[in-house]
């Protein structure tokens, strides 16, 4: 859960860099998309057992913040091979695992 916490914060930077002015500090727009997805990851009812949100069964994500991460995965997903390749790595391994399996209460 923190290598896909620290996945997405490395995604949203590159993207809020790239698309809102090049600053080391994140836009407001961006800074409330990391904050909200900090907050789903952490409220994930599979937890470690979880494969990438793309593939789970479960759609955690608001449809207006569903589609700005969408937007921000395709743009950074391809870029991340060169800049970022263990995490690349991770996630793609990560999209391989099978059906998440509800974690115990």
């Amino acid at each position: 859960m923190q290598r896909e916490a620290a996945t997405v914060e490395v995604m949203i930077r590159r993207y809020c860099r790239d698309h809102h002015g090049g600053s080391r500090e994140l836009c407001d727009e961006c800074r409330d998309l990391l904050q909200y997805a900090l907050l789903r990851l952490s409220r994930c009812p599979f937890q470690e057992g979880k494969t990438t949100c793309g593939k789970c069964p479960v759609h955690c994500y608001r449809p207006g913040r569903r589609e700005k991460i969408q937007e921000v995965m395709r743009y950074v997903g391809p870029r991340m091979l060169l800049t970022n390749p263990f995490l690349s790595l991770c996630h793609f391994l990560d999209g391989l695992r099978k059906k998440p399996r509800r974690r115990d209460r």
